[in-house]
Order: C-alpha cells, then structure tokens, then sequence
C-alpha cells in the first residue's frame, strides 16, 4: 500500500486525469480496472473516475509497485536549460517575462534543450517554489506565446490555479497585448484600425490576408497608432482587436508598410544589424470584466518592457 496527498497544484481536477499526469506508464484501461476494483480510494473509500480532488486529500493506491517507481524520472530535462531571463515584473502567482528575440518559447523541431517554459520550470526549482516529486501533475507553464524571432512580455503561470484562471482571460481578452514594430514608409492614416480576413499555408507557415471573406478564411482587425517618423520608417503601436497567426506582419505588409526584417512578408532588404522582424510585445494590461478568484489584486495593472531594441520613448533609434 502507498498513499499520496493532494497539494493545492494537484487539486481542482477529476480523478483520472490526475492519474494519467501522475502515472504516465499506467495503462488507461488499467487504471479504470483499479479505481472499479477499489485499490484506488479517496480518504479511504470507493472512488469515481470523475471524482474531484481537493486539497489535503489522501489517495491510497493497492497497485504494483513499478508504477510508482516509473512515475518520475530521475533527472530533469528543465535543468539543461539556463535558468536566466529579464523579469518585467514577479509575484507568488506568476512572473512577466520579457523574451528576446531568437528564443523558442516551447520545444519544436528545432528544440536542442533550450526553451522559455524550460528556463521558467529551472529557475523556479532553483528558487525552491517548483518541485517536481511534490508537484504530481502540474509543471509552471506559460500563458501566451510569441514567435521565436518575436520579443515581448511572456506569462508564466506558477501555480494550476493562475494558470486556469489567466487561460480564461485569454480567451475572453481580458488581457490587452500592446505591440510596437517598425514600418517601412508611413500609412496614410495615423490612427486606424484595419479589416479583413486571413487564411493560414501550413506547409509553408505562411499567411494570406484578403479584403474579403473567402473561403476557410477569419476575420482580423488590427488598430494602430504611429508614434514616430523619420521619414524612412515608422514606429508603430499596434493592438490586436483578433489574434491570428502572424497578424501584425501579414495585415501591415498587406496595405504597402510590411515590418522593417521581416524577410518572409517583405522583399525590402533590413538596415544592418536586424537580425529578426522588428516587433516586440511591449505592454500588458489587465482588464478583467470578470472575477478573476487569486489573481483579481492584477485588475487594472499595466506593465511594460522600457528598453526596446529598435526604440526608445516611443521614438526610433535608429
């Protein structure tokens, strides 16, 4: 017999997806048979496979020992990652992350040992408030993402309860992202917002933006505001009214002002030293319309990253 006890991380969720997190070489239809057969129990007694799982609950296991001993491993692949990147702002619930440009946020092809989430998950280790062998089945995680040649404020999540909480808000857009990026020439407006409707070549990870709806198309909107010009380039503040897959480079470079580097939406050769688009997610602000339970102290917070490679006071530097 062994016996675990949920933490605050672990409780919130059903049963079973618990013991598919926890007991990963746990066949399901094992695991189905154990909680029927009642070697698994909840504070001693017969359990469902939807049963919710509070804080302080004992779970008492009558399975073979291997599943435990096969439950985590013994080294972390997070600890291959440095556990270093600029903090725009931290607390006991989440950190604001400033990304630099040329970092991957999670594993993709390319993924050597080093991503955002990793370098997150190694520095709160080392801080001693993430602990894999306590933390069964939730790992900080991070709320958003932005593209590895992008910068700009990334949340992570230390705890289950933010995370679902600022998931929420995300897909209700209770978080309003604030984009600044350059542009070659100057639109005709300084202020507007811009209509249409996009579809995504996932073989070439390319997008297409139309004025009309075509078929397997979304509707877009982006409003901008230029800040400065200097008569080759304009410093734009860019807000997404919808979030598509490269929208700010498709939409701008769709109206004749594509981002200064952007070589996949743009034919223009970058000035020396851009190495990547110049887009960098700047501002956050929190706008809950609803409660946000842990996390309502964050309402009507605003936080920015003050040093923007490609800007400085909302002017260029170039």
């Amino acid at each position: 017999m062994r016996t675990l006890e949920i933490n605050k991380n672990d409780a919130g969720q059903r049963l079973d997806k618990f013991l598919q997190k926890r007991f990963k070489t746990l066949p399901k239809s094992l695991m189905y048979k154990y909680i029927r057969k009642k070697c698994i129990k909840v504070n001693g007694k017969k359990c469902e496979i939807q049963t919710m799982l509070n804080e302080g609950d004992v779970l008492t296991f009558y399975i073979k020992d291997e599943f435990f001993e096969n439950a985590q491993p013994k080294t972390y692949e997070f600890m291959k990652a440095p556990a270093k990147f600029d903090i725009v702002y931290e607390d006991k619930n989440i950190i604001l992350i400033d990304k630099k440009p040329g970092i991957i946020v999670h594993q993709d092809k390319s993924y050597h040992f080093d991503s955002l989430v990793a370098r997150v998950q190694h520095y709160l280790y080392d801080k001693g408030e993430y602990n894999p062998e306590e933390d069964k089945s939730f790992s900080p995680a991070l709320v958003n993402r932005i593209d590895r040649n992008t910068g700009g404020i990334v949340i992570a999540a230390k705890n289950a309860e933010s995370l679902r909480i600022l998931n929420q808000k995300m897909k209700t857009r209770e978080l309003e992202k604030f984009y600044l990026c350059l542009l070659y020439g100057k639109p005709k407006k300084d202020n507007d917002i811009l209509k249409g409707y996009i579809t995504k070549n996932e073989a070439k990870n390319k997008v297409s933006v139309f004025k009309k709806e075509v078929e397997g198309s979304k509707e877009i909107r982006t409003k901008y505001k230029i800040l400065d010009f200097n008569g080759k380039y304009s410093l734009a503040e860019i807000e997404l009214l919808t979030g598509r897959t490269h929208q700010i480079r498709a939409h701008m470079a769709s109206i004749g002002h594509p981002l200064v580097g952007d070589t996949k939406y743009s034919n223009k050769k970058a000035p020396d030293g851009f190495k990547y688009q110049a887009l960098y997610s700047y501002k956050i602000k929190f706008n809950f319309t609803e409660a946000a339970g842990n996390l309502e102290y964050l309402n009507g917070k605003e936080f920015e990253v003050k040093r923007v490679w490609f800007a400085k006071n909302n002017h260029i530097s170039l």
